[in-house]
């Protein structure tokens, strides 16, 4: 069989040149338009679902949300595991799906799944939803909102509610317009609500129930179609307006007669615009806070094109922002792939070149290392070929593979073409031509060149044969190798004997000089080792034993640390604390951080937008560190000595816990294990109190080890609470309803979302609550359900 392609390729020379010169082109339009990454992306097919139930603790979402949900998605096809988180105001389902599932069909069955689970779910004010068709690794692009307080018009609303705003309603809906991009989420700043607030003595004195507010709200608060009426020769659409427009009309609502006057919405509550209760803050600088917005790629998209689409529309978008408001990017993944992937590109051409300096030296021969040395770039882009076929990206993985094969790649071009070399030389003593003595010589070596380059692919099988994460992350690797063996394969049996038709035919060179001094000194050691045969192979064993002797010296690990020029340090307070107080202690470490002539800027995320990114609490914040080029740096020599530096600076905050690490570093982390961090242990109970006390015994018996930083114990528990138990018996003797009794209890600190006000395409909810003076602490919360009761 391979001597039948060698006949049929030297028959038809032209032929194969031309397909070669086609796969230089097509694999190179390729490489430019694939996939690009910095890693592999190991994310799993998983489908997150999103629930938030304002006010409402842990206790009360995991048992009316979270496991209603879950218990749900149990039995899916496909499904290998369902996680949960439970926190407050918010739940968060994990649907894991076989590797093998389309992530469409998957979202397709959660979504089934999801609807059905929805008829066992609490009253919501806005029903689970699905997160967005990203992975892990998704968020390729952040930035903030900030403008200058004296040029914004803010139309008299707070700046930080008016930047949300026009992040929310102008700068998002068109970054979501750029392909590849499938959700932009919003944090900081805070949410512009319409607000009620009640003022409960007011109630008392007209006699009313909070019911009957948000029914009158309700009831002068819709449009209706009429549909139409025909006048004359034309129709005439018939429309009736009554939705509220602004804080005027939301004022003028009635809420009841008494004695012929009638009492409006105005009479008994403070009508004006407020901020939804957020668990969100992003700060900067440690200055003040911004309105931020993080980006999300599109599941399988290119990562370096989505990110020049969006510097692009960021653009338009600048032109369009209000006096005084500037976005600025502050983290995008551009840079990163393209220094890893450019980093791999150069020790491709690095490597091609010492190849081919390797060739010349001792081929001796310019031509002959023309033809083995263009084997590389014909392999390699045979490779990009089929990962592209495959859906590879390429990345510092699937790259690296291919450089890491870079001195395999010419092995069987150089036995095929010093063998052709050799025959050419000879032949040319007896005049015969070129084409049967290049067949000749290339049937010699054929079967031998397949046979190594086979046993070299077979080194790699145990690869091929990882799975999941592992899996994910080197069989990139593992395919590229393969793939540029093989096209190296195809070269050295198809291309290179023609190659060597029309450049070598001619050749009369004689024996390199260099060759034969090396050759001089080769054979005297070669013939003392075959004296010695033993020696030989006891040095040898020797050798080997030496080396299997310090193997347990070397270190391991997963992969190695990719430098991703910015540093991400995770921020641990205490579960009790508030978001005003968390925001304050993480503008006092920003401070400190800023102290430090390398870090240029600093962005902080304290705890989580509304929905779609994670549930962490208000006592978890990140700290981004943007540093400056490196010839600017003076108080640090290298990277890991500035965070030591910022370590010992922090640490003398106190209750407060450290996690250096970077961006995809840390998605990494919790993609493989769950947590942010490279190890950690899990404690599995259903004691928490017992799972709190073995927790803190593990950490204290780690404290000694060698090379351990930022050891803590995860918190996440401690959360205090003030309980509103309802007395039955009571209830029952004042004739009040357990119902009412919670009602007063949602209103009177969180409020409720009753109805909307739309402006164009915009909004806003209409929030019933009661007046601040009676939401101050647990005593004046008593008070009010007292009063309530009385008057029921």
């Amino acid at each position: 069989m391979i001597q039948k392609i060698i006949e049929a390729a030297l028959r038809f020379p032209a032929l194969v040149v031309l397909c070669l010169a086609g796969l230089l082109g097509w694999g190179a339009i390729t490489y430019r338009t694939m996939p690009v990454d910095a890693f592999p992306d190991i994310s799993p097919v998983m489908v997150p679902v999103f629930a938030e139930g304002h006010g409402m603790a842990p206790e009360e979402i995991e048992r009316l949300i979270t496991y209603p949900v879950e218990s749900a998605m149990n039995g899916l096809p496909g499904v290998t595991q369902v996680k949960s988180t439970s926190a407050f105001g918010m739940a968060v389902i994990y649907v894991y799906f076989e590797d093998e599932v389309d992530i469409y069909f998957a979202r397709q069955l959660v979504a089934e799944r999801l609807a059905a689970a929805a008829t066992e779910l609490p009253e919501m004010d806005e029903p689970p939803s699905l997160g967005p068709i990203s992975t892990g690794l998704g968020q390729i692009f952040m930035y903030y909102l900030t403008a200058d307080p004296e040029r914004a018009k803010t139309g008299g609303k707070e700046l930080a509610t008016w930047l949300r705003e026009l992040n929310d309603w102008q700068v998002k809906y068109q970054l979501q317009t750029v392909a590849g991009v499938t959700d932009v989420l919003s944090m900081g700043g805070h949410v512009l609500q319409y607000q009620v607030r009640i003022d409960p003595n007011r109630l008392n004195t007209y006699d009313l129930a909070l019911d009957q507010v948000v029914e009158s709200i309700i009831a002068n608060n819709r449009n209706v179609g009429g549909q139409f009426l025909v006048l004359g020769a034309e129709e005439h659409l018939v429309r009736g307006v009554g939705l509220l427009e602004n804080l005027e009309d939301l004022g003028a609502v009635p809420v009841k007669e008494v004695a012929g006057t009638v009492v409006r919405l105005a009479d008994i509550a403070e009508i004006g615009f407020g901020n939804e209760i957020r668990r969100g803050v992003v700060t900067r600088n440690g200055e003040t806070e911004v309105v931020a917005g993080l980006v999300m790629k599109l599941y399988g998209e290119n990562t370096s094109e989505v990110i020049d689409r969006l510097y692009d529309k960021v653009e338009e978008v600048r032109k369009s922002l209000p006096a005084g408001v500037e976005l600025v990017p502050y983290y995008e993944q551009a840079a990163l792939v393209k220094n890893a992937t450019s980093t791999v590109t150069s020790a491709l051409l690095q490597g091609s070149g010492l190849v081919v300096a390797v060739l010349l030296l001792f081929l001796g021969s310019v031509r002959s290392a023309l033809v083995v040395a263009l084997s590389l770039p014909v392999s390699a882009l045979f490779a990009v070929l089929c990962m592209s076929g495959q859906g590879i990206s390429a990345n510092l993985m699937s790259l690296g593979g291919i450089a890491i094969a870079i001195g395999m790649l010419g092995d069987g071009a150089i036995v095929m073409v010093e063998n052709i070399h050799r025959h050419l030389k000879a032949r040319a003593r007896h005049d015969e031509p070129a084409g049967p003595v290049i067949l000749r010589a290339a049937r010699e070596v054929a079967q031998p060149i397949v046979f190594s380059i086979i046993i070299i692919v077979l080194v790699f099988l145990p690869l091929f044969t990882l799975e999941g994460i592992e899996g994910k992350m080197f069989s990139p690797m593992a395919f590229s190798i393969g793939f540029a063996l093989a096209g190296s394969l195809l070269f050295a049996v198809v291309a290179a004997p023609v190659l060597a038709l029309y450049l070598l035919k001619n050749s009369r060179s004689r024996e390199f000089s260099f060759l034969t001094t090396l050759d001089g000194l080769y054979r005297p050691l070669l013939e003392r080792a075959l004296a010695r045969p033993r020696r030989v192979a006891a040095a040898a064993a020797a050798a080997f034993l030496l080396s299997m002797a310090a193997l347990p010296l070397v270190g391991t690990e997963f992969i190695p640390t990719l430098e991703e020029g910015s540093i991400l340090i995770g921020v641990g307070m205490a579960p009790s604390i508030s978001l005003e107080k968390a925001t304050e202690t993480v503008l006092q470490l920003e401070q400190k951080i800023r102290r430090f002539p390398e870090v240029a800027e600093t962005v902080s995320r304290i705890g989580r937008p509304e929905a779609g990114s994670h549930p962490h609490p208000v006592n978890t914040a990140e700290i981004h560190l943007e540093l400056k080029q490196r010839d600017q740096w003076q108080s640090a020599g290298n990277k890991d000595e500035l965070i030591e530096r910022i370590r010992e600076t922090l640490s003398e905050v106190v209750g407060v816990q450290f996690h250096f690490t970077q961006p995809i570093q840390n998605a990494f982390d919790e993609l493989i294990a769950g947590i942010k961090a490279e190890l950690a242990v899990k404690i599995y109970g259903e004691d928490l109190g017992l799972l709190r006390s073995i927790a803190e015994e593990i950490r204290e018996a780690m404290e000694g080890v060698e090379g351990l930083v930022d050891l803590s114990v995860e918190q996440s528990f401690g959360q205090p609470q003030v309980q509103v138990v309802a007395d039955r018996g009571a209830c029952a003797r004042y004739g009040v309803d357990v119902s009412q009794i919670l009602e007063m209890v949602e209103l009177a600190v969180g409020g409720e979302v009753v109805d909307s006000i739309y402006l164009d395409t915009r909004r806003f909810g209409i929030h019933l609550r009661y007046q601040e003076e009676y939401r101050r602490d647990p005593a004046s919360l008593r008070n009010l359900l007292l009063a309530t009761a009385a008057n029921r």
